[in-house]
């Protein structure tokens, strides 16, 4: 039985060095929002750039905004400010598309960077859109997929010893189980088998420290309504390793990835640099929101973050020992992202009885209660209220309520 109490709490919410970050965000009142992970909350000062965005430079500047609001350069700029947060030098990111998008851009060319071969190894259960996207790639480019637990040291080894792998799409942050991979060394394995990887950073940008410069990465695609806070349909982001970008060649071709767009040429040259990765015109409303929360994680420390993190987590494990649930997130610190996921085989209802009584979560079939913890807003004190209330949710039997176990659209 646990000792700690909400007074404890409260003092370490007193003297947390993230503490201020709090109030720069916009949640309900006596709302436990543990659901970050899938959709972030809302930045207090993303409203009052939305509206600069539509109704001065859109509104009043019009077309001459794409030059003075400087909408065109938008991913790249972006891209620049967001690289630190996943440890890569400016010119190597750029942001735009959604990640699906992006998925398809880079697997098609880390196909087409490594010749003589044609599997994409993927890892099973991974999250949908990273499965049914390398479904389209292996049969538009004539490849093979083959699926390995990605958790299973040897197996993945065995995979890639295969000799014919060339390119293996992994989630640094598994987005069942919280579970965090270790991205220099399956990197580095993945090398020495002469296999590229394309790293999915969607639950873990804005959840812990990403260093990909430093583990020799390839490529990664990640999203930014998550952690970081861009809101709803926000732009999708993709990094490429500067060593590829003179030979990278990716498939969606279009007029903003043209090295010289306002040539009006009729023929394709790809852009310098990560920039050769853009497609079409992007979402500007859409940016100007990823704009606004980009200004606010310039002044993260990422490795206090992290510490919070783990923090979180470890109290939130602690505190709901007494449900009886099983635990599905890796029980070292050093082996999870930013969440905590249970099992239950009526996971479902019980998320849905927590969110009645104001403690956001969600649920991942078949059986996954997941809980995502985000350090800029989220309290101790909230993480003891909402695992109270999860214990006397089991506890009780309320969420036995027939009610509860009507399906929504979205879990």
């Amino acid at each position: 039985m646990t000792s700690v109490t909400r007074p404890d709490c409260v003092r370490r919410d007193d003297e947390d060095p993230l503490g201020s970050f709090r109030g720069r965000f916009l949640l309900p009142e006596g709302l436990v929002y543990l659901d970050g992970n899938s959709l972030g909350a809302l930045p207090a000062q993303t409203p009052g750039r939305i509206a600069q965005t539509v109704e001065h430079e859109w509104g009043r500047r019009l077309i001459a905004s794409w030059n003075e609001a400087g909408w065109w350069e938008k991913p790249r700029t972006l891209g620049a400010r967001l690289a630190p947060l996943v440890g890569a030098a400016p010119h190597e990111v750029v942001v735009g598309d959604g990640t699906s998008a992006n998925l398809f851009k880079t697997l098609v060319a880390a196909l087409r960077l490594n010749p003589g071969r044609d599997v994409v190894l993927g890892e099973a259960g991974n999250f949908p859109t990273d499965l049914y996207i390398t479904e389209g790639v292996t049969e538009i480019m004539g490849a093979v997929e083959r699926r390995v637990d990605a958790d299973n040291r040897a197996a993945l080894a065995g995979a890639l010893a295969a000799g014919d792998v060339a390119v293996a799409l992994l989630s640094h942050v598994d987005y069942r189980t919280g579970a965090l991979r270790d991205m220099a060394e399956i990197t580095r394995l993945a090398h020495a088998n002469g296999a590229l990887v394309v790293w999915d950073l969607c639950h873990s940008v804005g959840a812990l420290p990403v260093r990909l410069a430093d583990c020799g990465a390839d490529f990664a695609v990640g999203c930014t309504y998550k952690y970081l806070n861009a809101g709803p349909g926000a732009p999708a982001f993709i990094f490429a390793a500067a060593r590829h970008h003179a030979a990278a060649r990716q498939p969606l071709t279009g007029w903003h990835g043209h090295a010289r767009p306002f040539d009006f040429a009729d023929g394709y040259a790809p852009a310098e640099g990560a920039s050769r990765f853009l497609s079409g015109s992007q979402p500007v409303v859409a940016a100007a929101a990823l704009d606004a929360s980009l200004e606010l994680w310039q002044e993260v420390d990422l490795d206090l973050l992290r510490a919070k993190s783990l923090a979180l987590t470890e109290l939130f494990i602690e505190l709901t020992e007494p449900a009886g649930l099983e635990l599905a997130t890796p029980r070292a610190a050093e082996r999870r992202g930013s969440q905590v996921s249970l099992r239950h085989p009526q996971g479902y209802a019980m998320v849905q009885a927590l969110i009645e009584r104001g403690v956001v979560g969600d649920f991942r079939a078949p059986d996954i209660l997941r809980f995502g913890f985000a350090p800029l807003y989220l309290r101790y004190a909230d993480v003891f209220d909402a695992a109270t209330a999860l214990v006397d949710v089991v506890h009780s039997g309320e969420w036995r309520d027939p009610r509860f176990a009507v399906a929504r659209a979205v879990t």
